[in-house]
């Protein structure tokens, strides 16, 4: 209902929002907040938005994806865009892979692979030429899976404030589906006897950086989202999806700032009031932290104001693993590649245990994106632009990393015939890596854990970092350090989760709503995307 020319509303000044940092989490806020009628400006430290969620470019023409390779679950950010007036199908070219990715397997000296598949059948069919009996595992596993996931939702997609919150009736409802007693390999072990099979099934745990035999049980529904609702290749990179949230954000008038690194929050007692950047005070009734929790929150609010999360707890808290990563620019095609492929070493649970020790893996397992299997525009003609990732330990775990480096370039790049691929040494005409001390140096992401806090369960739900920063008033938190967790899809609810939270504290519009997607785009529910996120 339109207000009354009378009403005061109509005279109550729009509040100013700073938001520090244009990642995901950051442009999500940004778009919603200012169709909820706030004043919005986003300070971003560099000279691009998208955070680790970017497009590097480069001068021979190669184009990479940074972080996240791909995309699950565009329904939450199709609702997103719904909500400020866009069309994510008209904004972005998704196109959805099939096959999804190919895992090969190492065992005994030689390879088996499978084309992974979100049709049941094929599927079926892949599982039976490694494992017969494990293939009609996989109906029984998917709607498992797909109870879980409709009991949980509800609890992925509020606030956890207070105690109560904990025993609220859809976590009571949903508690005996978690099995928090269990692990992601354990719990696949009832569906699939092959360590293969399972490995195919839990993978998807290195997407919040942990390992299935540790990582709660909750998390089989990683795999369980990709087999029902596909996996998505936006045409230009993920860093396409967030220049296209930036051009959203800003039609609806939010301000982005680029080279404008916020040094400190500007508080008046307990209460923000702005940022700080240069020494000049920004004011702002309420600040949007979209930084690296562990890297940032530390230099952004001073250690006697934080009750919760001092920086002593910080530096005790459990974090993912690392990752080092090659981009390279390549004078060759790779027909040998498919899009995404991923290599699972035979000693792959010794490599997890090793990362968790803070050894280096001498036979690493690795992840290859060839982008170009789809997408055209990520390398000139006859060319290719080749994305590594091989999980390592962060810098809690081995600080010895700068040494490290140019050895593991090595490794890698032999490992990389493993995928049927010659030795590439002499096609590489356009190189960088990004190892763990980079992420933090370069990257600001705290102790290089490029999935942020680890997802155990004493990590989670009221034990996160709050979306209402709780140590502190007029402070928020968007990421993948904050409820509900990491990967894109899980951030951008979390996006959602805050500035319903912050329309209620500052008198906006309304909180966003939650509209029932149509399109191409299927409905599911959070889930991560490979590679390290924001």
């Amino acid at each position: 209902m339109t207000a009354p020319l009378s009403s005061p509303a109509l005279h109550r000044p729009r509040p100013k929002v700073a938001i520090i940092g244009a990642g995901p989490g950051g442009l999500a806020a940004a778009m919603m907040l200012a169709a909820s009628g706030a004043r919005v400006t986003v300070f971003e430290k560099d000279n691009v938005v998208g955070g680790r969620t970017r497009t590097l470019a480069t001068d021979q023409g190669y184009k990479f994806d940074l972080g996240p390779t791909f995309f699950l679950y565009p329904r939450i950010l199709k609702e997103i865009f719904s909500r400020c007036g866009a069309d994510l199908e008209q904004e972005i070219d998704m196109r959805r892979l099939e096959p999804q990715y190919r895992l090969i397997f190492e065992q005994g000296g030689s390879t088996t692979q499978i084309e992974a598949s979100a049709d049941m059948a094929r599927m079926e069919a892949a599982i039976a030429g490694i494992s017969p009996k494990d293939a009609k595992g996989l109906r029984p596993f998917m709607e498992e899976n797909r109870a879980k996931l409709a009991a949980f939702r509800p609890v992925l997609e509020r606030a956890f404030s207070t105690a109560a919150d904990m025993i609220r009736p859809d976590m009571i409802k949903a508690l005996p589906l978690m099995k928090p007693w269990s692990t992601v390999d354990r719990d696949l072990a009832r569906h699939f006897s092959d360590p293969r099979v399972r490995l195919a099934f839990s993978f998807q745990t290195k997407y919040l950086g942990m390992s299935p035999f540790k990582c709660p049980a909750l998390f089989t529904i990683l795999s369980f989202l990709e087999y029902e609702h596909g996996i998505f290749h936006p045409i230009g990179g993920c860093g396409a999806v967030s220049v296209a949230m930036a051009k959203v954000a800003e039609r609806l008038g939010a301000e982005i700032r680029l080279n404008a690194p916020v040094e400190r929050i500007g508080f008046e007692g307990r209460r923000a009031k702005g940022v700080e950047i240069g020494g000049v005070r920004h004011d702002a009734d309420a600040v949007v932290v979209n930084a690296d929790f562990a890297h940032a929150i530390p230099r952004l609010i001073p250690d006697h104001l934080r009750k919760g999360w001092k920086d002593r707890k910080i530096g005790q808290a459990k974090y993912s693993c690392s990752t080092f990563m090659l981009y390279l620019g390549l004078d060759r095609e790779l027909p040998e590649l498919a899009h995404h492929n991923v290599l699972l070493s035979e000693g792959y649970q010794e490599n997890i245990a090793q990362i968790e020790r803070g050894d280096i893996p001498e036979v690493p397992s690795l992840y290859v994106q060839h982008a170009g299997a789809t997408d055209p525009t990520m390398a000139p003609k006859g060319h290719s632009a080749l994305y590594v990732l091989v999980p390592v330990p962060n810098l809690i775990k081995q600080p010895d990393w700068p040494a490290q480096a140019a050895r593991y370039r090595e490794i890698a790049l032999d490992r990389l015939k493993v995928l049927g691929l010659p030795d590439l040494r002499p096609h590489i005409k356009y190189e960088r890596i990004v190892a763990p001390q980079d992420w933090e140096s370069d990257f600001a992401v705290g102790f290089g854990a490029t999935f942020n806090l680890s997802h155990e369960l004493p990590q989670m739900l009221l034990f996160r970092p709050g979306n209402r920063f709780r140590d502190v008033e007029g402070v928020y938190l968007v990421g993948g350090g904050t409820h509900p967790g990491s990967g894109l899809p899980v951030i951008y609810e979390g996006a959602r989760i805050t500035t319903g939270l912050m329309a209620q504290d500052l008198g906006l519009a309304s909180a966003p709503s939650r509209p029932t997607a149509g399109g191409d785009f299927a409905a599911a529910t959070p889930a991560a995307a490979y590679g390290p996120d924001r």
